[in-house]
Order: structure tokens, then sequence, then C-alpha cells
């Protein structure tokens, strides 16, 4: 007896009530080879053949159609699977602690805490916004969302998001300095630090940019107080793309360019396996991030 994976069904079951694999992709949040392998996947598994192209759209075969009546019945019983999941978090509670940069909190987290306040409502929430790393070993925080992996073996830490970012300025300092054609061109900007001015200038001028600190007349140890700053038009700094499409007053500099990539780790302590609420928290978050 075989027991062919879910999500190849999954993917399937999609595939077939949208008539394409662009559709279904869309619809399970999925780049469309990804769905393509899953179903081609579940056709191996299988022995059959499941669909037949007719053109650009996609017909079930003879097999495909007697498939499809029992992965409609295997999702009816996932779907009750998540209300009944859903209805047991309800009845969660207590405080769960979350850090994350003050950016990241400010301009990120507020749409996935919406979706937790829906799905555990009595549960309190308390963000951290710290742009240091707090000790989750001393109970700092239950969640931490940070760039960089923590080395503690205690800790459980997963790899989420590869986010994407750029240099930003305001329009109105872009319109008063010029905007630069290259990365060596920056170097004739004034800069906005966030934290330690030097740190910044180690990690851009391997990136060709020839600044020093003369380039930091302005910065501050908040992020949000940084981003401020560039925003009223004091001078260029990189920002994530998701915070700054919220600021229609800034421009992304250099179109075309490649964008600066930097990883986001949810972390926790191995309570994890045993706090229904950790647990809880901990998988809406990586959800939300593997979305984005």
């Amino acid at each position: 007896m075989m027991s062919p994976d879910w999500n190849h069904i999954r993917a399937f079951l999609a595939t077939a009530e949208t008539g394409s694999l662009s559709a279904a992709a869309r619809k399970l949040g999925l780049t469309q080879p990804t769905l393509s392998r899953q179903v081609a996947a579940l056709e191996a598994d299988l022995g059959v053949l499941l669909f037949e192209r007719l053109g650009r759209a996609l017909a079930l075969t003879d097999a495909g159609q007697e498939l499809l009546a029992h992965s409609r019945k295997m999702g009816e019983a996932a779907d009750g699977l998540s209300l009944a999941a859903t209805g047991q978090a309800h009845s969660i509670e207590g405080t769960i602690r979350i850090t994350a940069s003050d950016i990241m909190s400010a301009h990120v987290l507020p749409a996935v805490l919406q979706q937790l306040r829906q799905r555990a409502p009595r549960l309190t929430i308390d963000v951290v916004a710290a742009n240091d790393i707090r000790d989750l070993m001393r109970r700092e925080a239950d969640i931490a969302i940070r760039h960089v992996r923590p080395e503690q073996p205690e800790l459980i830490a997963r790899l989420v998001q590869e986010a994407t970012g750029h240099f930003y300025a305001a329009k109105s300092y872009l319109d008063r300095r010029g905007r630069p054609q290259t990365l060596a061109d920056l170097a004739d900007h004034d800069f906005v630090s966030f934290g330690d001015a030097s740190r910044m200038i180690e990690y851009l001028v391997p990136m060709g940019i020839p600044i020093t600190p003369d380039n930091f007349r302005i910065g501050s140890n908040s992020g949000l107080v940084a981003w401020e700053l560039v925003r009223q038009g004091f001078g260029v700094t990189p920002m994530s793309d998701e915070a700054a499409a919220a600021a229609p007053e800034v421009e992304r500099l250099l179109p075309g360019s490649d964008a600066i990539t930097f990883p986001v780790w949810l972390t926790t302590h191995r309570e994890l396996h045993t706090s229904r609420r950790i647990r809880l928290v901990f998988d809406l978050l990586a959800e939300f991030f593997a979305s984005r």
C-alpha cells in the first residue's frame, strides 16, 4: 500500500480545480516549477498520467478523474483538521514575547500579529523592539527574529526567508543632490547611519562604495529614527524593500542593480516541543515569512 505525499495530492487537487499550473501555484502560494514537480512526483508515485495538455490548458485523464474524487475527500478532511486546530488555538492563553528589530517590529510584524490575534485571541503578545540580540536563554524573549543564526546548541533556529534590500533616499534629497548612476557615485552623497557607522563602512566598502566617516554626519542607534531621517531628506541608507515600500516619499537608487540579500532567522528555545503557545506562534511566523 503506497502513501503519496499530501503536498503532492494538494498540488494535483489545486491544478485540477483551477485548470492550469500557474493558477494552482498562485492559489497555493508556490512557484510554478515547484508545483509542477509535485504533480510529476505524484504521477511517478502512482505510475499513471493524471493530465493531458490541450494547447495551453490541462485536461484530466481517466485516471486523474478517478483520483480527483478521492483527493477532494482528503482536502475536506484537511480543512476539518485545520478548523479543529483553530478551535484549539482559541483556548491558548498566557504571554509570549517576540523580539525583532524596531524596523521589522513596526513595518513587518503587524500583518502577522493580526493573524495571531484572530487565531489565539486569549494570548497576550509583547513585542520587544530591539536592535541588539536579546538572550533567549535568559528568557528576555520567547522567539527572536534576527538576521544572524544563533550559535547556542540549546536553541532551535529556522531560516524562513531570504529578504532583499536596496539603497534608498528621499526624492527631495535626490532632487537637490542628484541621482547616482553607479555604486561608486554613492561616495559623493550623505549617508544616514543605523547604529555604528564604522560597521556600515566595513560592509559597504567591499561592495564598491568608497565611503569614509565623512559621509556619515547624522544617524541613530534606532532604526526607526534613522529611517525617518532618510525620509526627511538627510541622506542615503540601505533598507529592506518591504519597509521601503510603505514610504512613497523615498526612491530606490540604481534601478537594475543587484539586491542586497540578508537572511531572516526564526529562533526559540527547545521548549518549542512542549509549549503549545510557543509552537503556535513559531509556526505562524515561519509560514508568514516563507510566503513573502
